[in-house]
């Protein structure tokens, strides 16, 4: 009786086959598994050093004009302004002239009337007759003693008392004299007249008024106030940092609002040498012409003049600026997009930007707006603004 061979081995074999596919799928999807772990995790580490790179905006550094302008404001005075008061006391009789009214020099403004002071004055010319009459009489005494003196009928001490009589009277005739004349000249202060051409700016009496004589220091009033204004003073405080730029005879063009886009030339006459410890300023004092009156004193003025700049002078926008403790910082971006903070000498300040005496070269990239966290070495990604574009090649 014969037998079948035993299937065993055939499907021993088959299941040993199959079970080396399925370790193979298994390590194939394991490995699968980690290569996209580790591709998704380099991805990701490339995209938060790629996040963790600072975008920033970025400019250059401008050059400074040759000649420049600078603006200020100032003040208008008349040349000569001065306050009038009498002289001499009374009662006003008449006022001739008012507010606004163009005088000459020596043109009766006013005229007073005082009694107190006439009446002065014909005493003194009384007084003055009296002391003529002593004095003649006191001459002619002297000279008739003087004659008998070498008859020997009188004696000398009563020649010399004459004599000195008729010395005294004289003086006293000298007095009289004065006298008269100080009235004389007081009476006269009764004209009040101008005192140089100009315009009254004010009229403070009127027919009537008691006017005292005197200045503001005392009771007395101010009758007119008087101003030369065919030429004015204008007087501007200048910045310290521009001192040196001023010199007697530079010129200068000024601005009113009164009359827009008209210029009304000015000439720097002297400055007062010093700065004022309050205002870190220098007083600057202009003239200009003013024949056609179309400035008013006492207004303000734009001052508008040149001022030299020098070569190699640059400027940046000021909101580029770092406050450090070790002065004026500013964030350079370098070719490899590295920042390095660069201490800067500051010139002048014209608000939105300032001038940059040294620290800066003009083809350097600067950042806007740095961050307080900006250090040295720092990586970002530079942004060139519009305006740093234009000078880009």
């Amino acid at each position: 009786m014969s037998t079948s061979p035993s299937p065993a081995p055939s499907h021993s074999r088959s299941f040993a086959r199959t079970g080396l596919i399925l370790a193979a799928v298994l390590i194939l999807l394991a490995a699968w598994g980690i290569f996209s772990r580790l591709r998704a995790q380099d991805a990701l580490e490339h995209e938060a050093q790629r996040e963790a790179v600072l975008p920033v905006l970025v400019t250059q550094p401008a050059s400074s004009p040759g000649n420049e302008a600078l603006v200020l404001p100032g003040t208008m005075q008349a040349f000569t302004d001065t306050p009038i008061y009498a002289r001499t006391t009374g009662y006003v009789k008449r006022w001739l002239v008012d507010i606004g009214t163009p005088v000459k020099t020596g043109q009766l403004l006013a005229e007073l009337d005082t009694p107190e002071v006439d009446q002065q004055v014909s005493q003194a010319e009384a007084d003055l007759q009296t002391a003529q009459a002593n004095h003649e009489l006191a001459q002619l005494t002297a000279k008739r003693w003087k004659a008998l003196l070498p008859t020997n009928t009188v004696s000398r001490q009563d020649v010399d008392n004459r004599v000195g009589d008729a010395a005294a009277k004289e003086a006293a005739l000298a007095a009289a004299h004065a006298n008269l004349n100080r009235l004389r000249e007081l009476e006269g202060f009764k004209r009040i007249v101008a005192p140089f051409e100009g315009v009254i700016t004010a009229r403070n009496l009127d027919v009537g008024d008691l006017i005292d004589a005197g200045s503001g220091s005392g009771k007395a009033r101010e009758l007119f106030h008087l101003a030369a204004v065919r030429r004015l003073r204008v007087y501007v405080q200048v910045p310290e940092n521009y001192a040196d730029d001023l010199q007697a005879g530079n010129t200068a063009e000024l601005r009113v609002r009164e009359h827009p886009g008209q210029m009304f030339p000015a000439k720097l006459v002297s400055t007062a040498h010093a700065i004022d410890p309050m205002t870190h300023t220098l007083l600057a004092q202009f003239e200009t012409d003013n024949a056609s009156h179309a400035l008013l004193p006492g207004g303000y003025v734009e001052v508008h003049f040149k001022l030299r700049t020098p070569p190699g002078t640059l400027r940046i926008s000021a909101n580029t600026l770092l406050f450090r403790p070790v002065g004026m910082q500013v964030a350079v971006v370098g070719k490899d997009n590295k920042v390095e903070l660069k201490t800067v000498t500051l010139g002048r300040d014209f608000g939105k930007e300032v001038e940059v005496l040294a620290g800066l070269s003009p083809d350097q990239f600067i950042v806007v707006n740095p961050l307080d966290s900006l250090i040295t070495g720092q990586a970002v990604k530079p942004e060139v603004t519009a305006s740093a574009a234009k000078k880009t090649p």
